[in-house]
């Protein structure tokens, strides 16, 4: 599918459509409004980024060889297509993940602050079921893990499923889990407080009903007593009222709990901007050692660690592009799109494919030499840097808005 044609094509009918609605007779109005149009203020340029390969953390197979997970924790956490499906392959995980699992084995609560689709659920999901694996606690509940949205509890219910009973042969299932929100039918919610899960998925909502209706208090908190994980999901949500609501909550949790050693797990979306890692890392710890209530230090605020895809060769200096061959994939790509490559070590050394991960994609941090994301660019920005860079015009790198397979960028 050609995104940026359906983009294009999208954009242009809808602004037929609703310029079509009002016939504008007075000129001034209708020139702002030329105006806005010209400006894009309505519909401005889609913005390119790029999603980033994460440095290995290792498999989760060798993380038990090595003893740090549980043996049955390599049946679990594999590739499965369905519930009869025991998994092709062990799951890789990436080192932001490794790191959670190592801070988590060494009783340190931790944050993990990472991108979209990095797998952070995977930074709580994986140390509580090695722990409750390691250490059962009959009839008890182990960890409690929340999130601001139904939406999200219900997606971590299914991943729970797949990697927890899909193709696990029933002797081997000893980490049990449940939902209890306001979605529930009284019979589901009366199974859940007769049958304790290991782990329990819940909002902010219903846990604060959890610690003040008694019946529910009774039964659920007290099974909770010395709960040893409390994770909470999309950390960056809980600002301004709710950010304290959550913080109290959090401080009831523990006293009604009994759980002074309770550790604490947080994931997000990137929680400062604009800043250095080491400073986002000091800045972050702060805040989030005030919504839990518990020290996390700056060293267990995980973040991403990435690493390239492309390969400029041995000889190449970061960030430069020599204008030649980059001028000519340029004309390639921009002539004869179909014929761009389409093996993976000859797209990782193609000079396009350098130059668009250099600009759009990953960027080295001076003061610590780590890569990381750069802003994204809109395509008239990127194709005018490719411009520059190329030595080819700005149109031939961008396209025609016509015929937007053709561009360079495209």
């Amino acid at each position: 599918m050609d995104a940026f044609g359906v983009h294009h094509d999208l954009v242009a009918e809808y602004e037929a459509f609703t310029s079509s609605l009002v016939a504008v007779r007075d000129p001034d109005i209708e020139s702002h409004l030329d105006d806005e149009r010209k400006r894009k203020t309505r519909w401005p340029d889609p913005k390119l980024a790029l999603n980033p390969t994460f440095r290995s953390g290792r498999t989760v197979a060798a993380l038990c060889d090595d003893g740090l997970l549980h043996p049955l924790c390599r049946e679990y956490f594999r590739h499965k297509e369905h519930e009869n499906d025991p998994g092709s392959r062990t799951l890789s995980l990436h080192q932001h993940q490794r790191e959670a699992i190592v801070a988590a084995d060494r009783g340190d609560s931790y944050v993990v602050t990472t991108g979209t689709g990095s797998g952070k659920s995977l930074t709580y999901i994986v140390p509580i079921v090695h722990e409750v694996l390691h250490r059962p606690n009959p009839d008890g509940i182990s960890a409690i893990v929340v999130y601001p949205m139904n939406a999200l509890a219900n997606s971590q219910l299914h991943e729970l499923e797949k990697y927890l009973t899909w193709g696990v042969p029933e002797e081997s299932r000893k980490v049990a889990f449940a939902r209890y929100t306001g979605q529930e039918a009284a019979e589901q919610k009366l199974q859940v407080l007769r049958n304790k899960p290991d782990i329990l998925l819940t909002n902010y909502v219903m846990l604060d009903y959890l610690l003040t209706r008694p019946g529910e208090r009774r039964e659920l908190i007290g099974a909770a007593r010395g709960l040893r994980f409390l994770a909470l999901d999309e950390l960056h949500t809980y600002r301004g009222r709710q950010g304290a609501d959550v913080a109290l909550l959090v401080r009831r949790l523990r006293d009604a709990c009994e759980a002074p050693e309770l550790q604490c797990i947080g994931t997000s979306a990137t929680m400062a901007t604009g800043v250095t890692f080491v400073e986002a890392r000091e800045e972050i710890a702060k805040v989030v050692t005030r919504l839990f209530g518990t020290e996390i230090r700056p060293d267990r605020v995980i973040g991403e660690t990435l690493e390239r895809s492309t390969d400029p060769g041995p000889d190449a200096t970061p960030g430069v592009h020599p204008c030649a061959p980059l001028g000519d994939a340029v004309r390639r790509a921009a002539a004869v799109p179909d014929e761009l490559p389409t093996e993976y070590e000859a797209l990782c050394s193609d000079p396009l494919a350098v130059w668009v991960e250099d600009t759009v994609g990953l960027a080295v941090e001076e003061s610590s030499g780590r890569l990381v994301r750069r802003p994204p660019l809109t395509i008239p920005q990127a194709a005018g840097l490719l411009a520059e860079a190329s030595g080819e015009s700005a149109e031939v790198c961008q396209g025609s808005p016509a015929a937007p397979t053709t561009a360079a960028l495209r």
